[in-house]
C-alpha cells in the first residue's frame, strides 16, 4: 500500500505532514487498549506513523489521543468505513485525500 497522500481542508496548515508512513493497522476491528482493560470504544482511528488504532476522542478512554501524546505521533485517520479525513493533533487541521 503506498503512502497516503493528504492535504488540509479548508486553508488549514498542517506541518507533520512528512510523518505519513505506509502502515497496517494492527487492529481490524477494535481498540487494543480498550479490550485490554475492558473499557468500549465509540469511534476508531488509526495512527497514520505506525497504524496503531485506538478510541476517539468521544469514547471514554481517548486511547487515539493518548497514544499522541505518548509518541509524538501526530497524525491519524478515521478507521470508520466510508469516512475518509484524516487529523493532525498538534496543528488541529483537519486533512482530506488528494484525490477527493
Amino acid at each position: 500500500m503506498p503512502i497516503p497522500v493528504y492535504i488540509p481542508a479548508n486553508g488549514g496548515r498542517c506541518g507533520h505532514l512528512d510523518q505519513l508512513r505506509d502502515v497496517e493497522p494492527d487492529s481490524p476491528d477494535s481498540c487494543q487498549d480498550c479490550r485490554a482493560t475492558g473499557g468500549r470504544w465509540l469511534h476508531l482511528r488509526e495512527c497514520l506513523t505506525c497504524g496503531h488504532v485506538g478510541c476517539c476522542d468521544n469514547s471514554q478512554n481517548r486511547h487515539a489521543t493518548a497514544h499522541w501524546r505518548a509518541t509524538g505521533h501526530a497524525l491519524i485517520r478515521s478507521y470508520e468505513t466510508g469516512e475518509v479525513w484524516a487529523w493532525c493533533y498538534p496543528d488541529e487541521a483537519m486533512l482530506l485525500p488528494a484525490d477527493v
